[in-house]
């Protein structure tokens, strides 16, 4: 009796295991399908509608977007963007792929609003760009409380309001942890090749990715300055000449 139990009972473990390795599998791609669904593309290929910007200096090519700046162009007297206008954006993802030239600085600003008279300005928070990667990943808010987080700190605002710039960061922000060294992490970015920014927002924590390193974390409690929700945009950075390359500009709303 015990010979002719134990072998039935290897036999249905061994059913069992099957079964539901296959449904596990299943499942994992039905999930993976489904978030790649979740992501809207911004762009349609071909021109910019739904975006706003000066296009002396953004057009798209061969579905890439790119902005550019020359010996040829009108000199930048301020920061311009190319901004999406599809309304304020709350808590979302973004994932997009950058290139950018050794002398280009760049960014993607979120939750920002307009600047008074200035045309396609932003000021808010954005993920910095840069060629030499020396800002690359950092969490920088354009025309406000300037630095919120370098590469590879996790920070977090209190909620006082309270603060003011000093050496290009906010005074009052909190260093709670690190994610890596400043230059460890920067050997993660491919410089003038492709990489992939990778943004998370949600409520007010801010986090940012470059080709799946977490390079930035800011919890942004301040309750004067802190914007749950906001514009969209693309910063070329006033200087010298260059060029900055996006394609595969996707989003998800949370």
């Amino acid at each position: 009796m015990k010979n002719s139990f134990k072998p039935f009972a290897i036999l249905v473990f061994l059913l069992y295991f099957i079964i539901s390795s296959c449904s596990f599998s299943g499942q994992g791609k039905d999930e993976t399908a489904a978030a790649k669904e979740d992501f809207t593309d911004l762009f349609d290929g071909k021109t910019l509608n739904g975006w706003e910007g000066d296009t002396t200096y953004w057009r798209i090519e061969d579905g890439i977007v790119i902005g550019e700046t020359t010996p040829s162009t009108p000199e930048l007297k301020n920061n311009t963007f190319l901004i999406w206008k599809g309304g304020e954006l709350g808590d979302f993802e973004l994932i997009t792929e950058y290139r950018i030239t050794e002398q280009g600085n760049s960014g993607i600003n979120y939750r920002s609003e307009a600047v008074a008279d200035v045309p396609f300005a932003l000021k808010g928070y954005q993920a910095d760009i840069d060629g030499k990667n020396n800002y690359t990943g950092q969490n920088y808010e354009e025309r406000k409380r300037t630095t919120l987080a370098y590469r590879g700190e996790k920070v977090t605002i209190p909620a006082s309001g309270q603060g003011k710039v000093e050496n290009n960061a906010w005074s009052s922000r909190t260093i709670e942890g690190s994610l890596g060294n400043l230059d460890s992490l920067k050997t993660k970015i491919k410089a003038g090749d492709w990489n992939e920014c990778h943004l998370i927002v949600k409520g007010n924590r801010l986090q940012h990715y470059i080709n799946g390193v977490l390079m930035a974390d800011v919890m942004d409690n301040d309750s004067v300055n802190v914007k749950l929700s906001g514009m969209l945009g693309m910063q070329i950075h006033l200087g010298p000449p260059m060029k900055v390359e996006y394609r595969n500009f996707r989003i998800k709303r949370i």
